[in-house]
């Protein structure tokens, strides 16, 4: 787990006399990095009795194209990722990655890790 709270030191490396304790709410977990491979996916329960479905491996994706037909097609290999220039090599698929499809090139506008699904726009 981790603790995604205030820090409790300052930018100057003073301590921070602490008010209060830790928070439940104040919990985050491990990121999923979704991986490229058969499609498995596991559900984590939140707070207020919701739930969340975590991607950890996907190989096909919902690619809209310019005219807005979107269609279900395989994930060949990840072209580029903003976000972490080594998630490339290791093929994980996070939003604003660039992956490359039968279709073309497409940039993936969903949350793999929080939605569970892949979605795409063709790039032109």
């Amino acid at each position: 787990m981790k603790w995604q709270g205030r820090s409790r030191r300052k930018y100057t490396g003073a301590k921070i006399k602490a008010h209060r304790a830790k928070r439940k709410f104040e919990l985050g977990r491990e990121p999923a990095d979704t991986r490229l491979g058969d499609v498995k996916s596991k559900m984590v329960a939140t707070m207020g009795g919701n739930c969340k479905v975590r991607l950890l491996q996907c190989n096909v994706a919902n690619v809209t194209d310019a005219n807005g037909k979107t269609q279900v097609t395989a994930i060949e290999t990840v072209v580029s990722n903003e976000a972490n220039e080594h998630y490339v090599r290791r093929n994980i698929l996070t939003k604003g990655s660039v992956i490359r499809t039968p279709l073309g090139n497409a940039r993936i506008t969903s949350r793999p890790g929080q939605d569970g699904v892949v979605n795409a726009v063709l790039l032109s």
